[in-house]
């Protein structure tokens, strides 16, 4: 699959790397394992000088004896890394870009705490000593958000607040995975669409497999997701252990709830027998950054209706379905493990379409105000509220998957709850619409 996207993060690189020119630039580049960080980096950078450093989760002077290697390929500079601490070789680039302007990126810069962690303690003394007279264009990135977040939040850390600049690579917009769509499969349905969008979330990686395998319809694409062997099947584990480390176990069990649709800490705490999980879903929320706090847009207060979603689609789908029937994997029901997933599927998707039309919806940049709402009971909700402050508009939509399933007259009413509720909204012009697969 060719490069797409990231032409906001290219403008935003480009001002970096002029202003780097004149003033050391410290940039932090996160977002999530698979999102295209590196592949972004390096294809903004494919035309031009650019040191590329991995950290490999290897002994110090091996890695730097592979830096020392990269460094005379691109520099052209006669240095010897035997030996070397990346103290040294650290040292050695910024005193050369006292001279010539240097891009350097960093790539899994968290791992150095594997190597070797006073690393970020010498980093900080050479970068303080040079960083004034340097003409210099560091970038640094990293998967994990609790390291990334450790290395530059705490202020306890050496490198607090070094950084110039930061940058969060997001998944595909839903205009893009159109754009890939009709680029690789013109007559694509659009059933084909909102199963990409559920099964990937618009993470590059994973639209990138589908997309080089000629998986563009529903079926091929969970054909692929659920194959014996499958990339797919070991993913979330992978991405998230080192996140979450010897306490994996009750986080993974929280967000199998959560995708299960148990959404409120009561019936997580019921469900788990656990009295207390107010700080797990903190963790989750603010440190991984992987499930939202959710409440009925206008609510008040910041403790009531609070109810818990995965805000990653494709961790919601790997959460429903995998973890939850690893053993069917492990005993080789693959097939079975499909069944299941196809049986459920036009449920699964249909809350996936919700979160595809709010992602449309905020692309638009129309609206000042986005979100759900309910009654305290729970037994009238309104899929999406929509604000715009500036036009005196609001607009209560419902999602189908199918259009002949909405009924204005139903909506309406729902809307004279949520007025006695909130308020009425006096001068506003009011809309009232069903959104639809045939709408993607």
């Amino acid at each position: 699959m060719r490069f797409f996207d990231r032409e906001q993060e290219f403008e935003k690189l480009k001002e970096i790397e002029e202003l780097s020119h004149e003033v050391a630039q410290f940039t932090i580049i996160t977002g999530r394992r698979r999102i295209g960080k590196t592949e972004m980096i390096k294809k903004f950078y494919e035309n031009k000088p650019m040191l590329y450093f991995f950290v490999a989760r290897k002994a110090e002077a091996d890695l730097c004896e592979i830096f020392a290697d990269e460094i005379r390929s691109k520099l052209d500079i006669p240095i010897i890394g035997k030996g070397a601490s990346f103290a040294e070789t650290f040292k050695l680039i910024m005193e050369l870009s006292q001279t010539r302007h240097i891009n350097l990126f960093i790539d899994e810069f968290q791992d150095f705490y594997r190597v070797n962690p006073s690393i970020y303690s010498d980093m900080q003394n050479i970068w303080d000593s040079y960083k004034n007279t340097a003409q210099i264009n560091l970038i640094v990135a990293g998967s994990v958000n609790t390291l990334m977040n450790k290395i530059f939040k705490d202020k306890k850390q050496p490198l607090f607040g070094r950084q110039t600049a930061t940058m969060q690579v997001r998944p595909f917009k839903p205009s893009v995975l159109k754009e890939i769509m009709s680029e690789y499969c013109p007559d694509y349905k659009k059933s084909d669409l909102l199963a990409l969008y559920t099964l990937t979330g618009g993470v590059a990686k994973y639209v990138e497999l589908f997309i080089d395998r000629k998986k563009f319809t529903e079926k091929k694409m969970m054909d692929m997701f659920f194959e014996r062997d499958s990339y797919f099947l070991q993913e979330g584990k992978n991405m998230l252990v080192d996140e979450f480390g010897k306490d994996y176990g009750i986080y993974f069990s929280i967000l199998t709830l959560i995708a299960q649709g148990k959404n409120t800490r009561s019936e997580l705490e019921n469900a788990l027998n656990i009295k207390e999980l107010s700080g797990y879903l903190k963790n989750l929320s603010e440190e991984y950054g992987l499930i939202t706090k959710m409440q009925p847009i206008y609510e008040k207060s910041s403790n009531k209706n609070v109810h818990y979603a995965i805000n990653d689609q494709f961790l919601k789908f790997w959460f429903r379905f995998i973890y939850k029937y690893m053993h069917i994997i492990e005993a080789g029901g693959n097939d079975k493990l499909r069944a299941i997933a196809e049986r459920d599927f036009p449920t699964v998707s249909g809350k996936s379409l919700e979160s595809y039309f709010n992602e449309v919806l905020k692309e638009s940049g129309s609206y000042t105000r986005l979100g759900y709402w309910h009654d305290r009971k729970g037994e009238n909700e309104i899929d999406i509220v929509a604000e715009d402050e500036l036009e005196n508009r609001i607009e209560f939509i419902e999602v189908k998957r199918q259009a002949k399933n909405f009924d204005e007259q139903v909506l309406k009413d729902k809307s004279e709850l949520f007025f006695k509720s909130v308020g009425s909204f006096k001068g506003y012009s009011i809309v009232y619409r069903g959104l639809s697969i045939d709408d993607m």
